[in-house]
């Protein structure tokens, strides 16, 4: 059987269209791993916080503290203080209140932020990073 002609290069054009998608799911993968990351040591540094906030005789100025401590362990970058927000009088029953350790944290794609943009519009700026936001309340002792 004779080959078509048209059909030389058939591969070279499916592997050039196959390989940028492929890439992309990749780092797809990696991006939303590290924004998952990221997020777990928000949450777990927000029931830090919680937990030395329901202690009786604990400043803010300390639970800001041990949740900046917690997030530089976790490898993230040190937030402003005023991007942890403590509320100890949150009423949780008639009778019980509870203490509420709120974190915002500006997370960036690298890779992937003008895709991510598409999606969740917050801002109007293209390179401005997503705020994620953690918050834990524990009732007070």
């Amino acid at each position: 059987m004779k080959r078509i002609k048209s059909e030389k290069g058939a591969a070279l054009l499916e592997a050039a269209i196959t390989v940028p998608i492929i890439l992309l799911i990749s780092v797809g993968i990696f991006e939303f791993g590290k924004a998952y990351q990221t997020w777990q040591v928000l949450t777990n540094a927000s029931r830090e916080g919680a937990r030395m906030a329901v202690i009786e005789g604990s400043t803010d100025t300390e639970v800001r503290k041990r949740v900046a401590d917690y997030l530089k362990a976790g490898g993230l970058n040190a937030v402003a203080d005023d991007a942890i927000a403590v509320n100890r009088s949150v009423a949780l029953t008639a009778t019980s209140t509870g203490s509420q350790i709120q974190i915002n944290y500006p997370f960036k794609f690298m890779v992937l932020n003008p895709v991510v943009r598409l999606i969740s519009p917050t801002d109007t700026k293209t390179g401005a990073p997503i705020t994620m936001v953690a918050a834990t309340v524990m009732r007070n002792e």
